[in-house]
């Protein structure tokens, strides 16, 4: 199964909002092996089925241990990667973190972005079962910027206008490329 292009910023299929994943598949199967193997190719942590022109509620992630923070790799140590979401849903998020964010939609970009420093998410796995967790540090960042991907939102509508003004000239190429 080949890799899948990354659609970049200013493809209409970035800013779909994702339908629900009612039955779990071998198609489903098969779409999250799709995206981690993209993931992957691309060096990235996460990946929502939308950068890869699909419709779906699915996301998928990867945290290295070597890039989580030592206070929070304890912490999210139960929480096996790859992580697989399938209808994710935040319902509680605590304390904040601002730290430099990038994403594989917008390539040679990245801005310090804040966003809550842990995260309880549910989701379905897999194998169909509902599962609730509870993350911190870059593993709740990626869960946050994944399922933000998921409702049709983007790194861009996190950034501050000069931050914008800053990249303006990346995101128009961008743009001209979709």
């Amino acid at each position: 199964m080949k890799e899948k292009t990354i659609v970049t910023y200013g493809n209409e299929a970035l800013r779909k909002v994702a339908k629900p994943i009612t039955t779990i598949t071998e198609e489903t199967h098969q779409l999250a092996e799709l995206m981690l193997k993209t993931m992957y190719e691309a060096n990235g942590v996460g990946l929502a089925a939308e950068q890869i022109g699909r419709d779906e509620a699915i996301c998928v992630i990867d945290i290295p241990p070597e890039a989580e923070k030592t206070e929070c790799r304890p912490f999210n140590a139960p929480v096996p990667m790859p992580l697989i979401m399938i209808n994710p849903e935040i319902l509680d998020t605590e304390g904040t973190q601002r730290s430099e964010e990038g994403c594989l939609s917008f390539p040679e970009i990245s801005a310090a972005i804040t966003r809550a420093n842990q995260v309880t998410v549910s989701f379905t796995a897999l194998d169909g079962a509902r599962q609730t967790i509870t993350v911190q540090g870059l593993l709740a960042r990626a869960v946050q910027h994944e399922t933000d991907h998921l409702k049709g939102i983007l790194l861009v509508d996190h950034m501050t206008p000069v931050q914008k003004m800053s990249v303006s000239g990346k995101l128009r190429r961008l743009k001209r490329r979709a």
